[in-house]
């Protein structure tokens, strides 16, 4: 079953423009967070914090996860991948643990199988 979740505040950090469909995000629960117990910050490598996972009710579209229902699918971090990018919001995939794994271990053994190719 596929889980949908919005990443809303874009416009506090860079905006939607850094995102295409396809990207893989970071998933950190924000513990800290003094606003919401089940906040999530959404991550990109070297940019840091993009925005947050919706959670209430005039941010969460319909079909998609709230913050507080994808809090317990992962530990301290999980992934997602982009899927739609609108002006000032986007939704995306939370990628299951197996998935990821799945995926790392194809890339790396596509690389080793590259690198092996060019010695020759």
């Amino acid at each position: 079953m596929e889980i949908y979740f919005a990443i809303t505040g874009l416009n506090h950090y860079y905006n939607s423009s850094i995102l295409k469909p396809g990207m893989i995000v970071k998933l950190e629960k924000d513990y800290n967070n003094d606003y919401d117990e089940e906040a999530i910050a959404v991550t990109l490598p070297y940019l840091g914090k993009i925005g947050y996972v919706a959670n209430s009710v005039g941010t969460v579209p319909k079909g998609c996860y709230s913050a507080g229902r994808l809090y317990d699918k992962f530990g301290s971090y999980g992934y997602g991948t982009i899927r739609f990018v609108g002006k000032d919001y986007a939704i995306a995939e939370f990628l299951e643990d197996d998935f990821i794994k799945i995926t790392l271990k194809f890339k790396v053994r596509e690389k080793k199988k590259r690198k092996n190719k060019n010695k020759t």
